[in-house]
């Protein structure tokens, strides 16, 4: 988004930049994006609060009134937090020397009983039994678990209709076929390397198949709290033992985008809407199955879980995904989509990373029983050399792609730089002019 905004700076946009979207919020507009861009640049929380935004936009007094406000909220957010006091961050050395103490036996890091790819079609009708309703509401700004929601006195009505109308479209679409679910799992002999995950070609751990480098926190709340990193819960390379990691990506987006396409063709935004939302809750669904499946596999489930207990983790291992908290950088999806043969099922990468089609998930499985989530959070710069060094690209390309995460300022005409070059590269041309 900073690259957006240096870019429409550089041609000399004049029309107005929005900002929105789950992972955005007001203050990272103002202390990033917006100094970046002299024009008007406004967070809007979400695409049903833009129409007032775009209406006082359209008209030039509104236009003014909106600008002059929105850029004095800016700066007091700016002043904010410029005033707050930045936690100091340990040399990368210091971090990895904080490692969490993780232990590993014969037991921990046993094989599972079916390992190797897994390429299958989901059942619409199994997908039913997994799915977390809660975040079927969003995209209507209801919030609340179910079935808690719908005794809400304001919003509870709301809640259970449109909760009764997402089932219906759901028992038609398994009914006539339009939309479908595949999913790829694996599983991989795997060791850590350092801060990095080796993914072996077999069990002999003889050669090497893919890394997945990892990050490593750098920020400490105290002297004995750890520095985290995912490549802590596999068994060091130099253990001599062979740990396993697994790796999935599940779509249930296949027909969506034609499905809410027919709606949009007959005038029926609603529907539309409530298709992508549904394939997204299926997707989503489809992972949960999946893992629930993994550790089936690994013998760490003893009983069937209530959906309840999934959906609150009740259960070994985690399942984080690329570009989350644990695990920022997107662009090592392209990594696991080439490990996972991804395409296969119909799912491809964007040359941001984004996934297609959109009601997609993939990531990783890692078993360990202290194997949890956790924020990265701010990395300086001898991590992000370091790191750039391992995944053996460029500085500014790594700086880009951590640009939310970094703890200083990269440098702006390098990462503008590289940004044009990567945009021409996959276009096989020069970046667009206005």
């Amino acid at each position: 988004m900073v690259s957006v905004a240096q870019e429409m700076e550089r041609q000399g946009f004049e029309v107005p930049l929005l900002i929105g979207g789950a992972t955005t919020s007001r203050q990272h507009t103002a202390v990033k994006i917006a100094p970046q861009f002299r024009g008007v640049t406004v967070h809007v929380a979400d695409a049903s609060r833009a129409v007032n935004v775009v209406s006082s936009l359209l008209d030039p007094v509104g236009r003014a009134k909106l600008d002059a406000k929105n850029r004095a909220e800016q700066e007091r957010l700016r002043e904010l937090h410029s005033g707050k006091k930045a936690k100091a961050l340990l040399p990368l050395a210091e971090a990895r020397a904080r490692r969490p103490v993780v232990g590993f036996d014969e037991a921990i890091v046993a094989a599972p009983s079916l390992f190797g790819r897994h390429q299958l079609e989901l059942s619409l009708e199994e997908l039913r039994e997994y799915i977390d309703w809660q975040f079927f509401f969003a995209p209507w700004e209801l919030k609340g678990k179910v079935p808690q929601i719908f005794e809400h006195p304001k919003i509870g009505a709301a809640a259970r209709a449109l909760y009764d109308e997402g089932n219906r479209l759901l028992d038609e679409v398994v009914q006539k076929g339009t939309l479908r679910a595949r999913a790829v799992t694996a599983s991989w002999p795997a060791n850590s390397d350092g801060d990095d995950i080796l993914v072996w070609t077999d069990a002999t751990r003889s050669a090497e198949r893919a890394r997945f480098p990892m990050l490593r926190q750098q920020q400490s709340k105290d002297e004995r709290s750890p520095c985290r990193s995912l490549a802590d819960y596999l068994a060091p390379k130099d253990s001599g033992l062979v740990d396993w990691l697994g790796g999935f990506a599940v779509t249930a987006g296949l027909g969506a985008e034609e499905l809410a396409a027919d709606y949009q063709a007959d005038g029926d935004d609603y529907r539309a809407i409530l298709v992508k939302a549904l394939a997204d809750r299926l997707a989503e669904a489809g992972a949960e199955l999946l893992h629930e499946r993994a550790r089936q596999a690994w013998g760490h489930e003893a009983r069937e879980l209530s959906n309840q207990e999934r959906i609150a983790e009740k259960y070994r291992g985690i399942r984080p995904a690329f570009g989350y908290p644990a695990c920022p950088d997107h662009s090592e999806k392209t990594t696991l989509f080439r490990l996972l043969d991804a395409e296969a099922i119909g799912m491809a990468l964007t040359e941001s990373f984004a996934m297609t089609p959109a009601a997609s998930v993939s990531g990783l499985y890692l078993h360990h029983p202290d194997a949890r989530y956790f924020n990265v959070g701010s990395i300086d710069r001898d991590q992000v050399e370091d790191y750039a060094a391992r995944k053996r690209v460029p500085l500014a390309e790594v700086e880009r792609w951590l640009r939310s995460s970094l703890a200083y300022e990269a440098g702006l005409v390098a990462a503008e730089g590289a940004a044009r070059s990567n945009a021409g590269s996959i276009r096989g041309t020069r970046p667009e002019t206005r």
